[in-house]
């Protein structure tokens, strides 16, 4: 009796260990990814306002994070600890302001101070290409996380979104009422991107594992990145 009893003390002390490190690992999954509110919240549910301000984020230092503006006036782009909003002023102009007095519906964001560089293949042309590359080198890697790609786009197409005041959301199509596209061409750039394959509409497209926001050399030019065509750009992956 007291030999069984031992045994069942044992084998609930394994499975609770067990159970215990399964709990740890999914922690573990993405202990340094902060996410914010859902993008199929705001297009579903229509949950516009501000479900963060930029400017209770106390750790700036090697910050990256992306989302929209609230209830959807303009785009969010956080490069190395400095914020940017984008706002549609025509449907050939911007404007791009540097400021973390802003909120978000929906932000994923992270700290990376150490980046492992790639020198990118010069059949690594398109946002397919990335997403299938950045999936490939980081099998290893804790998931999600941020990265990033700079150099020179031969072509890319980003967007704004720019909802009219009061529209209400109850759809993706109602969503993007008052989206604006913008061509750019021969622009240096800096794209910053997150990657995940478990939050398809929460900061991805349900068609897609990375987000991507671009913001050209000179700030002029910053938005959702739909199409973009590589010249020349060098990829970098958090180191592990």
């Amino acid at each position: 009796m007291i030999k069984k009893f031992i045994v069942g003390i044992l084998t609930i002390g394994i499975f609770g260990c067990n159970s215990d490190q399964k709990k740890n690992n999914s922690n573990e999954t993405y202990p340094d990814i902060n996410i914010v509110g859902a993008m199929k919240n705001v297009m579903w549910k229509g949950e516009l306002g501000g479900s963060i301000r930029l400017d209770t984020i106390s750790n700036k230092k090697g910050l990256y994070g992306l989302g929209p503006e609230s209830y959807l006036t303009g785009e969010l782009l956080i490069n190395n600890g400095q914020s940017y909003v984008s706002k549609v002023t025509s449907d050939s102009t911007m404007t791009v302001e540097k400021t973390f007095e802003v909120g978000a519906p929906f932000l994923v964001y992270a700290n990376v101070t150490e980046w492992n560089e790639i020198e990118l293949a010069s059949n690594i042309k398109s946002i397919k290409d990335i997403e299938k590359l950045v999936d490939e080198k980081t099998t290893e890697f804790k998931r999600p996380f941020a990265f990033k790609l700079t150099g020179k786009i031969s072509k890319a197409i980003i967007h704004i979104q720019n909802l009219p005041k009061g529209t209400k959301v109850s759809s993706p199509k109602e969503a993007h009422q008052g989206q604006t596209n913008y061509e750019l061409k021969d622009e240096d750039a800096t794209i910053i991107g997150f990657f995940s394959t478990e939050h398809k509409g929460v900061f991805t497209h349900h068609d897609s594992n990375i987000h991507l926001h671009l913001i050209t050399k000179d700030e002029s030019k910053m938005g959702h990145l739909d199409e973009l065509e590589i010249q020349n750009m060098k990829l970098y992956l958090p180191k592990k």
